[in-house]
Order: C-alpha cells, then structure tokens, then sequence
C-alpha cells in the first residue's frame, strides 16, 4: 500500500510540477514579487529605517522569505481548485491510485515550488550584499524552519483550495498571511511601534520566526525565540492537516 501511494504520488506530483513551469504568471509572483519587495525596501526604503544592522538587507531578508511562502502557497489553493472544477478529481477517484496521493501531490508541489522561489531570493538577495557567518547546521536549522513553515501553511491552503465557490475566494486567504511580516518585526524593530501594535506583533507566529531566523543568520543565541517558532509551526501544520484531510474526505465521498 505504501508502495503504491509513493507511487501515485510521484506521478501526480510530475503532472503538478508541469503545470506550474507552464504558469508565468506562478513564476513572476512566487518569485519576482518577493524580489521586486526586496529592492524596494532596500534601495529605496532602507536609508530611512534604523534596524539597528549594518546592512539593511541582512535585516531584512527573513522577512522577505516568509512573503515568499506566503505568496506562493496562493497557488495551491488555486490549483486545488481548479482542479475540483475541472472534474479530475473525479477521474482520479474511477482509477485505481491511492486517494490520498492526489492531495499529497499539491503539497509536495508547493514545497518544490517554495524551495525554488526561496533559492532565487537568497541569491538576488547575496548579489545585494546580504552576508552570512552562519554555518552548516545554522542553515539546515534555517532551511527545517522554513520547510515547515511552508507545510503549515500549504496545509492551510488546502482547505479553501476544496472548499471555495470561486477562483478569487480560493486564494484571497493568502492575502492576510502575506501582510502578517508588515506588522512583526520583519521590516523594522517591534520597539518602534505604538503600544497595542507592538503587543500583537511580538505575539504573533511572524516575529518568532523572523527573530530565529535573524538570529541563526547572525549566530547569536536564538533562546525562546526558535521554541516559540516550532510550536507555532507544529501546530499551524497538525491543526491544518486535520481540517484538511476531513475536508478532502467529505468531498470525494
């Protein structure tokens, strides 16, 4: 059975992954406007934010990942959808394959896709004079944190993606979770804002992340920061999962 299911899976995932190298429109926002933000913050914003940073852009840039995410797991939800309109889900269910597959395929290709988007803002972001001490394992902590935080919320985009009336109502729930970094501490320090801004954004997932990320990236001690992070990540994922799967099985039966 587990056997099959991988099977079933990697197929699927093949057929995803064509389509979004297909997408331009996937390309340039996953990527493209992410960047466009990072020059903007940079070249343009930056001179008039005292992040308490030598550069800017290393101040930045955990931030600027985060929207990334954020940005691309739109498109799970859209193709989802799309798919459910399409009726494919239908021709899936007549064939002998592993119905869970089918899901697993769209997670796994936002996880793809996030990476890919993730890797080409890092170098535009290296070509810019983002620098780094950290070493391997700071980076592997960096890459865990982000991997889950893209499952978390893939997971979470699953659940419009089945259950939305229209292409707009399937991802204009990204739209909150992009705008969450403006309010932490991924564009400027949270002890520059207004009291009950400040209190909601040091207590929002956002901030724990960014700070661990921040802090990995510039080898200072992460603390509570990374536990704050995981258990915000763990249970955005398992909370996620649950909803999604129940609202997958519903649908197909």
């Amino acid at each position: 059975m587990t056997k099959h299911f991988l099977g079933d899976t990697v197929v699927l995932l093949g057929r995803s992954l064509t389509h979004v190298t297909r997408s331009v429109d996937t390309i340039i926002t996953t990527a493209i406007t992410p960047i466009a933000m990072l020059l903007l913050f940079v070249y343009v914003l930056g001179g008039a934010i005292d992040a308490g940073s030598d550069s800017y852009v290393n101040y930045l840039l955990p931030g600027i990942l985060l929207i990334t995410i954020a940005s691309g797991i739109a498109y799970t939800a859209f193709r989802l959808f799309m798919d459910m309109k399409s009726g494919i889900f239908e021709r899936f269910q007549s064939m002998p394959i592993a119905r869970s597959s089918v899901l697993w395929a769209h997670v796994l290709t936002s996880l793809v896709a996030n990476l890919v988007s993730l890797l080409v803002v890092v170098g535009v972001a290296l070509a810019m004079g983002f620098r780094s001490g950290a070493g391997v394992l700071a980076w592997l902590a960096v890459a865990g944190i982000l991997i889950l935080f893209t499952l978390a919320l893939t997971w979470l985009a699953v659940i419009p993606g089945l259950t939305a009336k229209s292409v707009d109502g399937a991802s204009a729930f990204s739209y909150p979770l992009i705008f969450l970094p403006f309010i932490s501490s991924a564009f400027v320090p949270t002890d520059t804002m207004p009291g009950p801004v400040r209190a909601f954004a040091e207590h929002q997932p956002v901030t724990a992340i960014v700070n661990t990320i921040r802090d990995l990236f510039t080898q200072q001690p992460v603390g509570t920061d990374i536990w704050i992070a995981l258990a915000w990540c763990v249970g955005i994922l398992i909370l996620a999962y649950a909803l999604a799967t129940a609202t997958y099985r519903r649908k197909i039966t």
